[in-house]
């Protein structure tokens, strides 16, 4: 008689995490599908492109599993998985200094709300805002992503950059200082920051 083992995927983060850490298939599995989609969500918000996304995300997960074993719990496991994300990208923007932005973004899906001609405005001006992000330095553009972009306290964005609270608000602040001098020369810029902060 062959017996069939059949796996389980471990319900608690603790399991998940300690089954991880013996390879178990499974586990791996259900720590891929439970943070997928939201780490990528993370990675479009800090890049802005969607070229380089599904690369990056391998690079995150291949740098989770192989980092699990050094996991202490110190941070909740999702805090600690973004750190890793923004570590990756923080050595993808160090690598090409200076992302070119295509014009493909979350806008280019179809809005039903909006006309045509609304939605390749608002394209513009997030192509506008990602390409002024990316003259800044690595540290501020990651930093403003995540607060401005992500919707990340100034203590979440401290924890995950592990940095001081005051070090985050800073760059954040260097971040802004520089994008406000790009919109009084951009009217397109200037239209897409007042319409999201009205929404926020």
């Amino acid at each position: 008689m062959t017996l069939h083992v059949v796996e389980h995927a471990p319900s608690s983060e603790a399991d998940l995490v300690a089954g991880c850490i013996r390879r178990d298939r499974a586990a791996e599995r259900e720590l891929f599908r439970r943070e997928y989609s939201r780490v990528h969500a993370l990675l479009f918000r800090l890049v802005g492109s969607a070229r380089e996304l599904d690369d990056l995300a391998q690079e995150v997960f291949i740098a989770v599993f192989h980092s699990l074993p050094r996991f202490r719990g110190d941070a909740k496991l999702r805090t600690w998985i973004d750190r890793i994300a923004v570590h990756v990208v923080f050595d993808h923007f160090a690598a090409k200094k200076r992302i070119p932005i295509p014009v493909e973004t979350v806008f280019e899906r179809p809005d039903p709300a909006g006309t045509s001609d609304e939605r390749t405005h608002a394209r513009e001006g997030l192509r506008r805002l990602y390409a002024a992000l990316a003259t800044l330095a690595p540290e501020q553009r990651i930093a403003f992503a995540l607060y401005a972009i992500d919707g990340r306290s100034i203590r979440e964005v401290a924890e995950i950059t592990r940095v001081a609270a005051v070090t985050a608000k800073l760059r954040i602040w260097r971040a802004r200082r520089e994008l406000l001098r790009r919109v009084a020369t951009d009217p397109v810029l200037r239209d897409y920051i007042a319409t999201h902060q009205e929404a926020r």
